[in-house]
């Protein structure tokens, strides 16, 4: 799946919804609760389910990115599935801290 800078994404197994901040070229395998994502409007396959070990879930306003940082998206409205990029959990970005002021 193309993946797009400002697209919208959503779950099919659970209620996550969330906007690509920053993307990878070429065909991604990004899943949540272990399948596939889909555009926002499209309609989920029928009958699927969180699978086991996909479930830890998501959190909103907050940025989840790929071990290298390249693909990074934020989410817009939480649920119980974990976003996966080729299935490696992707992890919460943490924030950078701000420079001392002395």
């Amino acid at each position: 799946m193309q993946i797009k800078i400002g697209a919208r994404y959503r779950s099919q197994v659970c209620d996550t919804e969330f906007i690509v901040v920053r993307a990878l070229p070429g065909d991604l395998a990004l899943t949540c609760g272990g399948h596939p994502v889909i555009d926002l409007g499209a309609e989920a396959t029928p009958g699927l389910s969180l699978e086991p070990g996909a479930d830890a879930g998501t959190t909103i306003g907050k940025r989840y990115t790929d071990a290298t940082g390249k693909l990074e998206v934020l989410v817009t409205k939480p649920g119980n599935g974990t976003l996966a990029l080729d299935g490696e959990p992707l992890p919460l970005k943490e924030a950078k801290p701000l420079p001392a002021s002395d």
